[in-house]
């Protein structure tokens, strides 16, 4: 029972840990997002979402390196606890970039 009671909080401890951006799957956004934006307005934006996309992608990083060490050290995913995981950024950002490369298709 003391074994079973170690693992599952083991397994909690490490599923409350940051993901890495790369397996952050991203947010679905309607379709036709930015159907009413010019290409040119589209391609500004694009460059907004991805320079914004790169700042949360390596805070991710830094959230999961860090949540990595803290339950190496002590056992607590630290990083995730005082708010540095932006996964939920990252999916929206992901899926912004995703809308707008399907618009750029058509200009």
């Amino acid at each position: 029972m003391k074994n079973l009671m170690l693992a599952t909080t083991a397994a909690a401890l490490l599923a409350a840990c940051a993901q890495r951006p790369d397996a952050i799957a991203p947010a679905s956004m309607p379709a036709g997002m930015y159907s009413a934006a010019s290409c040119s307005q589209a391609r500004a934006e694009l460059a907004q979402v991805s320079q914004s996309l790169a700042a949360l992608e390596q805070q991710q990083n830094s959230a999961a390196t860090g949540d990595a060490l803290g339950v190496f050290l002590i056992g607590v995913p630290t990083s995730s606890l005082t708010g540095g995981d932006k996964a939920g950024q990252i999916a929206v950002e992901k899926g912004r970039k995703l809308a707008l490369e399907a618009r750029l298709r058509g200009c």
